[in-house]
């Protein structure tokens, strides 16, 4: 996967949750850089179809060259608050990842030359079916109350994670059945079928974030607003909804290639600032020095704003559109859920998003210069058909046995929800109007925060509800939950059960062989658009933008020197992150 752009410019998709250079300049107004990745495994496919794309310029990965300052601070810009900074319980998304990457550490991380690399972990190795996952742990490592990290820290998370709400849904997934030490640093995961995949889920929270096991049992709610981990800082102090405050790990296990003990900032603080405007003036005019956006509008505006500041961008493995909820009327009829994505006009959504010439319409989870990206899939997603739409609903309205449990002839009921941002209010009145067109459908839009827009998809108070597909990593990692029975797994959000897709998934899960598990999952993307399970839009586009002196924020690395994956889901790795002398 191949990152978009980097723009030094002077001066959306929908809601949830996944590169690295050097920030070049001219003596133009506007200065543009690129960087780039190429996600999973290492691997690239054989598929040369040629496929439409966002003009851009690809470059290879490099490192940061400007020498590194010691101490400074930043202060971020976030689209909301974090719905909690546990990492065994509490659903984490973008802006949520922004804060617990601060603290905690990963076991493994995602790498710019695709793949995962080693973290806290030293080495991690599967056996021949990929059911044994052998760990071993740095040496050397604590948290920071002193506690040491080792083997038996593992073993004792593994009950928390067990009943942890993100936790459990996690551990299904990923096949996991125990934890075992098997020395002072080395640990077995034993999983209960295969999983050539297993390293993704050890690469951000619930599984590969560890935590003091200790501490969450004896205050688990304080543990959210006073989190122990490994990572670069530590918590100084948690106002919920105005401001988290985070400052340098003395104690910090890292150093550069220099030997310059990690990391480089004395503090970090996060502002939530849900208004995309409001946010980025917050940063044109000082009073924030980076910010992070998942809507295209803003990307927009940050482009042609006035004012001296670097914009980070980055379109990946995610996708916005959204999903119904299939265990509730109408949406449990296949008929309602086609004639509706028949009826999304993708190309004025993506208008009304502010993202035409940065965004291009999904068909899949998987951007068009992904190896994982599928014709297959792409040809079975529907294309605009007004008319084909409304007779399917139409034919849905007249059966006798609709779910609805309506009389024949009345009109469907359709809620459609999504956060109150100007551009996602603007694309759900796209589809408002067009639904409504039909003369067929009652549609009632209704807004909700953030927070409370998460919540209702993950205790099922949802209905066509706006979301955010995909992400860079290993596809195991979104789609095993995703297709996972939805009694067990709290990422089925659509409540979707289908044996035919969680063996696909299976199958993906014991082999490494890429072709073999790009077939598979074109597979499920095919059928996810066949019994449309979801809606797209386009492919989410991000960006992090800084003030000028504030470098670091895509060259950051793994302990190997291996480069890393830089800031899919505008999601950024604070520790080699300065603030530039000059």
């Amino acid at each position: 996967m191949r990152q978009r752009r980097v723009v030094t410019a002077l001066a959306i998709p929908l809601a949830f949750a996944f590169v690295a250079a050097s920030c070049g300049s001219d003596s133009s107004s506007s200065n543009v850089t690129t960087a780039g990745t190429t996600a999973t495994e290492g691997t690239t496919s054989t598929d040369t179809t040629p496929r439409e794309t966002v003009p851009d310029v690809d470059t290879s990965v490099v490192a940061q060259t400007e020498k590194p300052v010691m101490g400074g601070s930043v202060t971020m810009g976030l689209e909301a608050e974090a719905t909690g900074l546990r990492p065994w319980e509490d659903s984490c998304s973008s802006p949520c990842y922004n804060i617990m990457r601060t603290i905690y550490d990963t076991l493994m991380e995602e790498q710019g030359s695709g793949g995962y690399g080693p973290y806290l972990a030293e080495d991690l190795t599967p056996n021949a079916d990929f059911t044994v996952w052998t760990m071993t742990l740095r040496p050397d490592i604590s948290f920071h109350n002193g506690t040491p990290l080792t083997a038996q820290t593992i073993v004792d998370m593994f009950p928390l994670q067990q009943a942890g709400a993100a936790g459990a849904s996690a551990i299904s997934s990923s096949k996991l059945t125990g934890v075992t030490a098997t020395g002072d640093l080395t640990v077995d995961y034993t999983l209960s079928g295969p999983n050539s995949a297993f390293a993704a889920f050890l690469a951000g929270a619930p599984l590969g974030m560890p935590f003091d096991p200790a501490a969450a049992t004896a205050d688990s709610a304080g543990y959210s607003t006073n989190p122990i981990g490994t990572g670069p800082f530590t918590i100084k102090s948690r106002d919920i909804d105005n401001e988290t405050v985070v400052v340098r790990n003395p104690n910090y296990w890292r150093t550069d290639a220099d030997g310059t003990q990690l990391p480089y900032l004395d503090s970090i603080s996060f502002r939530p600032i849900p208004d995309e405007g409001t946010r980025l003036d917050a940063l044109l005019s000082g009073t924030v020095t980076a910010m992070q956006s998942l809507r295209q509008g803003t990307i927009r505006d940050a482009r042609a704003a006035g004012g001296n500041i670097n914009l980070i961008e980055f379109q990946g493995n995610n996708t916005g559109g959204g999903m119904y909820n299939t265990a509730i009327a109408p949406y449990n009829d296949q008929r309602v859920r086609m004639g509706l994505n028949k009826m999304n006009d993708q190309k004025r959504v993506i208008e009304a998003l502010g993202g035409t010439g940065i965004s291009l319409p999904s068909t899949q989870w998987f951007s068009t210069d992904s190896p994982w990206w599928t014709q297959e899939a792409a040809d079975s997603y529907p294309a605009f058909d007004f008319d084909g739409g409304k007779a399917l609903i139409q034919e849905y309205v007249d059966d006798p046995a609709r779910t609805d449990g309506k009389a024949p002839g009345e009109k469907i009921d359709v809620e459609l929800s999504c956060p109150p941002d100007p551009t996602l209010i603007a694309a759900m009145q796209v589809i408002e109007q067009v639904w409504t067109g039909t003369g067929l459908i009652n549609v009632k839009l209704t807004q909700y925060d953030q927070a409370t827009h998460i919540n209702n998809a993950v205790s099922d108070k949802h209905f066509a509800h706006c979301w955010r597909w995909g992400g860079q990593g290993d596809p195991a990692a979104q789609i095993d939950p995703f297709v996972a029975d939805p009694a067990v797994s709290v990422a089925n959000f659509p409540n979707y059960n289908d044996p035919e897709m969680q063996q696909w998934a299976a199958e993906a899960d014991a082999t490494d062989d890429f072709e073999t598990r790009k077939a598979l999952y074109s597979k499920i993307m095919t059928k996810i658009n066949e019994q449309a399970i979801l809606w797209y839009s386009g492919s989410t586009a991000v960006m992090v933008a800084t003030e000028p002196d504030v470098k670091g924020i895509i060259s950051w690395d793994l302990p190997s020197g291996e480069i890393g994956v830089g800031i899919p889901d505008a999601a950024v790795r604070w520790q080699e992150v300065f603030v530039s002398a000059g």
